[in-house]
C-alpha cells in the first residue's frame, strides 16, 4: 500500500520539486499551503504564493489543501520576535516557525488527516541509524540496539538549513522527509525544468516571510517606540546616535549614525549594547576584548536530537557550532548542565548576542542546540 505524504508547498521551487520527487518515488502526495499571519500595514503577497502552490498541485495532478495557521504563527513567531526584541535580545523567527508551525501544527494536522509523513523543501538530511545502549538485566549488562534518526547538513553548504531545525525531536524526525536535502540548488533548478513545474524560473525568497521587502527595523518600529540614544566608542567617548538600542544586534554595522568620523575611519561594528542606558558601543575591530566578546557562553532550552554531546569537563569532545545562520563553524566544547542548559566553550573569543540560536554539530551531524542566555 502506498504511503501518503503531505507536502508543504510554499509556492517556491524547492517545495515544488520535493512534491514532484515524492510523486515519482511512488508516494501518494497531497499538497498543502500553510496560511500564516501578516500585519495589516504591510502589503501581502500570500495569495499570489498560494496561487503558485495551486498551479504546482494542478500540474502534478495532486490534491491541494490550505491549512490556516495564522493564530499559531502570530503567537509563536511574530509576537515572540517582537517581545524578544523589546527585551534587547536577538531572536530567530525561522527556528520558531519550524518548531511551532511547520513541524508542530502542520505535522500534527497532517497525521490526524491520515498522512504517514510530511515533507518540505528544506535543505537538510535525515537518516535512520543504529545506536547502542547498555541495559542492566538482573545485575548483568546487556547491549540493546535501537534505531535513531539523525539530522545532518545539506550537501549544498550555501543553502543548508539544518541551523533552523535544531528543535526537532525523534518523534518528529521519523515522520519528516526532506527530498532536496541531498541535492545542490542548481540540481533542484534542473529538476524543476525537467518536471516542467510552473515555478521553475521563480526567484528564491529572502528573509522573514511576512516582512516581504520591508526592513526588519521598520517593522519593529510599529510595535516598539523609538528612543534616541548615544553611540560611544570603546573608551566611552560619544561619537554618534541611534534610534533605540533594541533595534540593533551585535556585529551590525548599519542603521546608526556616526557624527565624529575621519576619512580614514573604516566601518564601525556594534560590540556591546547597554539596555538600561540605551547606549550602543561600537568599534572598528570586531575582535577586540570586550564584554560581549566571550570564550564561553551559556545556552538554555537545549534540545539534543540524536545524541547528547559528550561533556566530561576535562575531556570534552570537540564539536563545531554556529551562532548565526550561514555563520562560520566555530570549534567548541559543550558541557551539558541540568534543566535543559549547557555551557559552550570556544577555542577563540566570539561575538554573540543573547537570544540567538547556538547550534552544535559533530562533523555534518546536527546534534541540536539552545538559545544564548
Amino acid at each position: 500500500m502506498k504511503k501518503t505524504v503531505f507536502v508543504g508547498i510554499s509556492g517556491g521551487v524547492d517545495s515544488a520539486v520535493s512534491a514532484a520527487m515524492l510523486q515519482k518515488a511512488g508516494y501518494e502526495v497531497v499538497g498543502v499551503f500553510m496560511k500564516t499571519w501578516h500585519p495589516d500595514f504591510l502589503e501581502c503577497n500570500e495569495e499570489e504564493e498560494r496561487r503558485d502552490a495551486m498551479r504546482v498541485a494542478a500540474h502534478l495532478n495532486i490534491p491541494f489543501l490550505t491549512f490556516d495557521f495564522e493564530n499559531v504563527y502570530k503567537k509563536h513567531v511574530a509576537d515572540y520576535m517582537i517581545s524578544e526584541y523589546k527585551a534587547g535580545r536577538t531572536p530567530n523567527p525561522d527556528v520558531m516557525c519550524n518548531q511551532h508551525v511547520k513541524f508542530g501544527a502542520f505535522l500534527k494536522k497532517a497525521i490526524s488527516l491520515g498522512a504517514d509523513y510530511v515533507a518540505t523543501g528544506h535543505y537538510a538530511r535525515t537518516a535512520q541509524v543504529k545506536s547502542y545502549k547498555v541495559h542492566k538485566v538482573k545485575s548483568k549488562n546487556s547491549i540493546l540496539s535501537t534505531f535513531n534518526f539523525q539530522l545532518s547538513t545539506s550537501l549544498d553548504p550555501s543553502k543548508d538549513q539544518a541551523y533552523f531545525l535544531w528543535t526537532l525531536r525523534q518523534e518528529q524526525l521519523k515522520k519528516i522527509l526532506f527530498p532536496v536535502g541531498h541535492l545542490k540548488k542548481a540540481e533542484v533548478r534542473k529538476l524543476a525544468k525537467k518536471f516542467r513545474l510552473p515555478v521553475a524560473e521563480k526567484k528564491d525568497s529572502q528573509g522573514i516571510c511576512f516582512l516581504g521587502d520591508i526592513d526588519l527595523k521598520e517593522f519593529l518600529k510599529h510595535y516598539i517606540k523609538e528612543k534616541k540614544g548615544k553611540v560611544v566608542d570603546i573608551s566611552g567617548k560619544e561619537i554618534g546616535y541611534h534610534d533605540g538600542v533594541v533595534f540593533y544586534t551585535l556585529g551590525e554595522r548599519h542603521g546608526f549614525t556616526i557624527t565624529k568620523k575621519s576619512p580614514k575611519d573604516g566601518a564601525y561594528y556594534i560590540v556591546s549594547k547597554d539596555i538600561n542606558k540605551n547606549t550602543l558601543v561600537v568599534s572598528q575591530n570586531k575582535n577586540i576584548s570586550h564584554s560581549n566578546i566571550l570564550k564561553n557562553i551559556r545556552i538554555k532550552n537545549t534540545n539534543w536530537i540524536s545524541q547528547t554531546p559528550t561533556s566530561y569537563k576535562l575531556q570534552a569532545t570537540s564539536y563545531s557550532c554556529q551562532i548565526r545562520y550561514h555563520g562560520e563553524f566555530l570549534p567548541c566544547k559543550v558541557i551539558c548542565g541540568s534543566k535543559a542548559s549547557a555551557e559552550v566553550i570556544f577555542d577563540k573569543p566570539v561575538l554573540v548576542a543573547s537570544g540567538q540560536s547556538c547550534v552544535i554539530y559533530d562533523k555534518d551531524i546536527c546534534l541540536g542546540g539552545g538559545v544564548v542566555v
